[in-house]
């Protein structure tokens, strides 16, 4: 049922998803689903879940700590891009299943064995998912425009770059405007994981 769910998810998109048009897709009335899913959301939650089967799997044991943070944080970015508005599901919802709880178990258990306390390093942990979760939303959101609203968009803020005064901005236009998202989010990951790095050693 949530393979199904999710393979509708790629076919239509979020907004278009309903539990009526999934039960269609299942050849099931939809009061058959409440039987299952009391709620929309309590579906979402169960699709959210399944997206990040795997994610929990165990790292690689030669990686620092700081290497098994960029690691897992790829493992969920890949997790969230592999569905169509796959991070407009998981953002919000807050999953009790194995999948999620593993995988938030590990990334705690990682920052901790850095010498953090193990209250800043859950706060490491959600900030750095909140991240994710964002640099997400935005790479999915790219890809859902359609090119020629994409090609307009940035024409227009390079247009307006070059016609104001903003010479910070007008030097890096490329940058402002590009859509290379795995650098900006090894980048960001990677940054997050000095600020951190600092933080536990400030700790011990």
């Amino acid at each position: 049922m949530i393979t199904a769910a999710l393979e509708l998810l790629d076919d239509v998109g979020l907004d278009a998803l309903t539990m009526r048009r999934l039960a269609s897709a299942l050849d099931v009335q939809v009061g058959t689903l409440y039987g299952y899913f009391v709620t929309k959301r309590a579906l979402l939650s169960a699709m959210a879940e399944s997206m990040l089967t795997g994610c929990a799997a165990p790292l690689p044991p030669d990686l620092e700590w700081a290497d098994q943070v960029v690691e897992l944080s790829r493992r969920m970015r890949r997790a969230l891009l592999r569905f169509r508005d796959g991070a407009r599901i998981y953002a919000g919802i807050h999953s009790g299943g194995p999948n999620t709880l593993s995988f938030s178990d590990m990334f705690i258990g990682v920052m901790c064995a850095s010498g953090m306390r193990v209250d800043d390093a859950t706060r490491a942990t959600f900030t750095i998912i909140r991240f994710i979760i964002g640099h997400a939303l935005e790479e999915q959101a790219v890809a859902n425009a359609s090119d020629d609203d994409l090609a307009a968009d940035l024409d227009a803020l390079r247009n307006a770059v070059d016609s104001g005064n903003y010479p910070n901005l007008s030097h890096i236009a490329p940058l402002i405007s590009g859509t290379d998202f795995n650098v900006y989010f090894e980048f960001g990951v990677r940054m997050l994981v000095r600020g951190l790095g600092d933080l536990s050693s400030a700790r011990t």
